[in-house]
């Protein structure tokens, strides 16, 4: 799955745009009310010389919650110190980190959801007594004794805040969601972005690589350096609607930003199940992927489209769903009414 292009989930083919990525809050483009809220609390805590309380920043993948944490730590004038959840095999190697930590640094851990129940419970007492207990030996000769460590700041990233088990949760004390951007900040994003690459690009053009973008900075900077490859091979010195929009077609990106397997979907879901409902075991075998893969990846989008509904019953396509595909609505459907409508 991650080699599509329109994928949130970070790829190796991404790590150029770790050199776009905003250094300062006054730089970063969008989030308004979460980057309001860090400022301050970020002020508060320079003013009294203290760690930052701990920060959960969640929602879906590519939305900035790794260079938002970055931005944190430069803003308190700290190190900043990144991990992830999977990375952290044993309580040793958390304690190693935490233990070489300085004063108010900050330590990053993202998929923070895919902690080990081991590591996370010496994370309690790191959060909130800046404290390690250790154990040594084992049976009746077992003690424990408490390490002191510096006060840090825990920040945590995740796709998934309902995965965190509610004592983790607890202990941040700032919680911020990240939504999807508006086309117009995406279309701030890429004219940086063109800026920075040196890419010359009209603003019909960035405006016709965020309508496409699927509300993610991440897919937004990616097809921006594909459609570049599309205007130099052309001969062509900026960026136009026009040559977004061939490149873009090529690519398979539609101007919803589904591609072919998005379609895939829709199309088997509207010719196979007469649109629904479908269950999503059914839909997964019937396009050949996982349930995981149609929950975690492709449902989440068409869904904030507004191209299928969630209902008691299964998955179903929307008029809008069909018409996007351009089929044309059967009326006559047995469509569950919106009372049915509710999260499965």
């Amino acid at each position: 799955m991650d080699e599509r292009i329109i994928t949130a989930i970070e790829q190796p083919v991404d790590d150029w745009q770790y050199s776009l990525r905003p250094r300062r809050l006054n730089e970063y483009i969008g989030q308004d009310k979460a980057k309001q809220n860090l400022s301050v609390f970020v002020k508060a805590a320079i003013t009294r010389r203290e760690a930052l309380d701990h920060v959960l920043l969640y929602g879906p993948p590519g939305l900035g919650k790794t260079t938002l944490a970055a931005i944190i730590a430069n803003e308190l004038g700290v190190n900043f110190r990144q991990t992830s959840g999977p990375a952290i095999e044993r309580a040793g190697d958390l304690a190693a980190i935490l233990t070489n930590l300085q004063d108010r640094d900050v330590l990053f851990i993202d998929e923070i959801h895919r902690l080990s129940r081991q590591v996370e419970e010496i994370l309690y007492s790191a959060m909130e007594d800046f404290a390690l207990d250790i154990i040594i030996g084992k049976g009746p000769r077992a003690r424990s004794i408490r390490v002191s460590i510096a006060p840090f700041t825990l920040i945590g990233a995740t796709t998934k805040a309902g995965a965190l088990s509610p004592p983790l949760r607890d202990r941040f004390g700032v919680i911020s969601r990240l939504e999807y951007y508006s086309t117009a900040a995406l279309v701030e994003i890429i004219t940086r972005a063109a800026q920075l690459l040196k890419i010359p690009i009209e603003a019909n053009g960035a405006e016709e690589i965020a309508r496409r973008s699927r509300g993610t900075p991440r897919i937004a900077n990616r097809l921006l350096k594909r459609v570049r490859d599309f205007a130099q091979v052309d001969g062509l010195t900026t960026i136009t609607d026009a040559i977004a929009d061939r490149a873009l077609i090529a690519l398979e990106v539609d101007r919803a930003g589904l591609d072919h397997t998005d379609r895939r979907m829709l199309d088997a879901m509207i010719k196979k199940f007469h649109g629904g409902p479908v269950g999503l075991e059914t839909i997964a075998a019937s396009i050949s992927e996982t349930r995981e893969t149609i929950e975690d990846i492709y449902e989440p989008y068409l869904l904030q489209l507004g191209f299928i509904m969630r209902t008691p019953r299964g998955r179903v396509v929307t008029e809008a769903g069909y018409t996007h595909m351009g089929v044309a609505y059967p009326k006559a459907n047995d469509v569950p009414t919106l009372f049915d409508f509710e999260d499965m």
